[in-house]
């Protein structure tokens, strides 16, 4: 089980309140993550990432395990500890501006 956590608008969107849980076929990554989200919740889609290229959205970060997953390959494994559901799987809207 994989607890993502979605930013307030994003979870106003899709509706849901609280962390989301995700159980995952295969290896555990951050595009299974991102296509399971996207299949369970279908507005999301186009908002997390471009739906063409699959692309991270620019203001949209990741994290895991205190660590920031934006820059990764959408392949990469996701750390043990998110895996088994002890740390969740941040999603995080960035900022910018002055």
């Amino acid at each position: 089980m994989i607890r993502v956590v979605l930013p307030a608008h994003l979870r106003s969107l899709a509706r849901i309140s609280g962390e989301v849980t995700l159980e995952l076929a295969g290896q555990p990554t951050m595009l299974a993550v991102l296509d399971e989200l996207e299949a369970r919740y279908p507005v999301l889609r186009g908002t997390i990432r471009d739906q063409s290229t699959l692309v991270r959205r620019p203001f949209v970060r990741f994290f895991a395990c205190q660590e920031d997953f934006s820059h990764e390959p959408p392949e990469t494994p996701l750390p043990t500890a998110v895996t088994s559901g002890e740390e969740p799987f941040l999603i995080v809207g960035a900022m910018a501006g002055g």
